[in-house]
């Protein structure tokens, strides 16, 4: 009887972020599993529903995905807008990352990608892919500089490996790759960033180090075309240029990178040349091994099925 009794789990059961997934546990102190409707809910997202996969349907004349259909990608932030500038025929790209803890991803990585390249193959736009190994390194203790730009190089081979358009996919380091474009844009958005909105968002505090505070200005500003001013003409231009500003941009990933995208969308209309705000799509996560209440996780090799397993090891 207890199992009919006992309270749904609510979104204060779970402790979702972007380093963490955890579905929380039922009065008996076993793993539930993760509330995405309270997730949506308490983070004001909205609902991928039968009308906007219609819409979708209408406007490319491609089927939804089956994840779609399936509601494995369930949320959106306007999601919509993007299907108008498709149908005007306004530019937008994609824009989706990979926080390499290890030297390859595994399953749950692989949805939201294999995602971004069917988006991709269906919008025929530019994607651009970052790979924070910065972050990495600034958030896992255990993991250096030279460690974590090593995990990005091995990762985007199994990136590469999923088959984005290579004419129009651009794939970095945050380590390696940092142009003056993009360098001021994240300086520029950090100045308009307080850090009561950064611990706001993140849970930072006084022994937060400074670095940490700062990351969230460059993934951030990884959703402005004018970071890319080359993607975007083969003429000399400014990466001011207002009308570079305009291209859109739309986001896929894991839910729990929502908190980023919210404190961009909250501000990006106060840079200098102001873009509009990143459309995002998210997903659900693919659940570990072990069960409910969490995500498979580099973290934990047990929960997890990688992309370099042998057979052996998958079985």
């Amino acid at each position: 009887m207890a199992e009919e009794t006992a309270p749904a789990p609510t979104a204060r059961d779970q402790d979702i972020n972007p380093w963490s997934v955890d579905g929380g546990q039922d009065e008996n102190g076993e793993a539930i599993s993760i509330d995405y409707l309270a997730l949506s809910q308490k983070w004001n997202t909205s609902a991928i529903d039968h009308e906007l996969l219609e819409r979708f349907e209408r406007v490319t004349g491609h089927k939804p995905h089956r994840w779609l259909r399936r509601g494995l990608f369930f949320s959106h932030r306007d999601f919509d807008k993007i299907l108008t500038r498709y149908e005007h025929g306004e530019p937008f790209f994609l824009y989706t990352g990979r926080g390499p803890s290890t030297g390859s991803l595994h399953l749950g990585h692989t949805i939201p990608l294999q995602f971004t390249k069917w988006l991709q193959d269906v919008f025929d736009v530019p994607l651009v892919f970052m790979l924070t190994d910065d972050e990495k390194a600034l958030f896992k203790d255990s993991i250096g500089f030279e460690e974590a730009m090593h995990y990005a190089m091995e990762n985007a081979r199994d990136i590469i490996a999923l088959g984005f358009d290579v004419k129009k996919t651009f794939i970095y380091s945050d380590l390696k790759y940092i142009s003056s474009h993009f360098l001021m844009n994240a300086w520029e958005f950090g100045k308009l960033v307080t850090f009561n909105q950064v611990r706001g968002a993140f849970g930072f505090n006084e022994s937060t180090n400074i670095g940490r505070i700062f990351f969230p200005s460059v993934q951030c500003v990884a959703a402005f075309a004018t970071s890319y001013p080359e993607i975007w003409s083969d003429e000399p231009q400014t990466a001011r240029n207002q009308k570079i500003a305009d291209i859109a941009c739309l986001i896929p990933m894991g839910i729990d990178q929502d908190p980023y995208f919210r404190l961009l969308r909250d501000n990006s209309h106060r840079m200098a040349f102001p873009s509009p705000k990143p459309a995002l799509i998210h997903s659900k996560f693919l659940t570990a091994l072990q069960g409910a209440g969490g995500k498979m996780s580099s973290s934990n090799p047990n929960s997890a099925i990688f992309m370099d397993d042998t057979a052996k090891q998958i079985k």
